[in-house]
């Protein structure tokens, strides 16, 4: 089974003080991993110098945000009322459905912020599902050298209770120096493994050579594996997530922080939030307790041509 790697880009996160992100979903090369659709990876960054994160209110449709940090903390703030701190090793998933608005800012006390930002594409059946928010706190579980935390779906005897609109999974595993683990994984699943810090090797099967993977690289495996084998091939520990799902099996239209399934969807979307500016709106409501009342982040210009389906 052969291991596709996938190379990070930078891009800037939006808003008036953007952070740099390394983003390995979507791609040219891939657009899901499962329902997993979107993936940015940032930090560790001394928020002394790079002032940290502050994305004012911005909607979403169509789509669950999930948020992971490895240290820092942010305030999460939404048009729902949630109102909750994201920090290292616990889950906040927050679902957009027909749509919603949030804002994420660190934390005073946030020296290094470092983690991860994931989208889940929600399917047909429930993208105007009614906004949602939740917090879990996965236990860690020991493994042949591994620890692992399984915020989504299960892996190794551990079950997530967090529901989902589809099977999924979410694990972070931590490798101890020159540690091997292999993983039994369900075989209707595609797999990514997304490398935080360290050096690693993936291998699909047990009999094939290891494909090494660098931080910040994206590897991954097609449905028909049973079993997932992770080889620590630096002299410190070694961090990572796993991500999967079975293959999505729908078209999705993804523009800016929108999920619909047409281009119609995406005029509509950013048409209702640009009417919302000064006062929000119906459908994305309004977040209360953003350090600049009032402000919310406007959309960019829409492309000249029609924004083409993804597979």
């Amino acid at each position: 089974m052969t291991v596709e790697v996938i190379d990070p880009r930078e891009v800037p996160l939006g808003g008036p003080r953007a952070m740099t992100v390394r983003r390995t979903l979507p791609t040219k090369q891939r657009t899901l991993i499962g329902a997993w659709c979107f993936a940015d990876h940032y930090g560790p960054d001394d928020v002394s110098r790079s002032g940290g994160m502050d994305v004012p209110p911005h909607p979403h449709t169509g789509l669950q945000t999930v948020s992971w940090l490895f240290s820092g903390e942010i305030e999460h703030r939404d048009s729902i009322g949630s109102h909750a701190m994201v920090r290292p090793g616990e889950l906040n998933l927050m679902t957009a459905g027909r749509g919603i608005s949030h804002s994420e800012v660190s934390t005073p006390n946030t020296a290094l912020l470092h983690g991860m930002q994931l989208w889940v594409a929600l399917p047909a059946a429930a993208r105007f599902t009614k906004p949602s928010f939740e917090h879990y706190v996965p236990d860690a579980k020991s493994i042949d050298g591994a620890e692992l935390r399984v915020f989504l779906g299960s892996l190794a005897g551990e079950v997530s209770p967090v529901d989902t609109f589809t099977p999924l999974l979410g694990a972070e595993i931590v490798l101890d120096a020159g540690a091997t683990v292999r993983l039994d994984v369900d075989s209707s699943f595609e797999h990514g493994i997304i490398v935080d810090e360290g050096t690693l090797e993936l291998e699909g099967t047990l009999e094939s050579e290891g494909t090494a993977l660098a931080r910040a690289e994206l590897g991954y495996l097609a449905p028909g594996l049973a079993t997932i084998t992770l080889r620590n091939t630096g002299t410190s520990s070694a961090r990572m997530l796993l991500l999967g799902g079975p293959p999505f099996g729908e078209q999705v239209v993804m523009w800016w922080n929108f999920m619909g399934r047409s281009h119609e969807d995406i005029v509509e979307y950013r048409a209702a939030w640009q009417a919302g500016l000064a006062n929000g709106s119906e459908q994305f409501g309004v977040v209360d307790g953003y350090s600049k009342p009032g402000f919310r982040l406007p959309a960019p210009e829409l492309p000249n041509s029609r924004i083409k389906p993804r597979a």
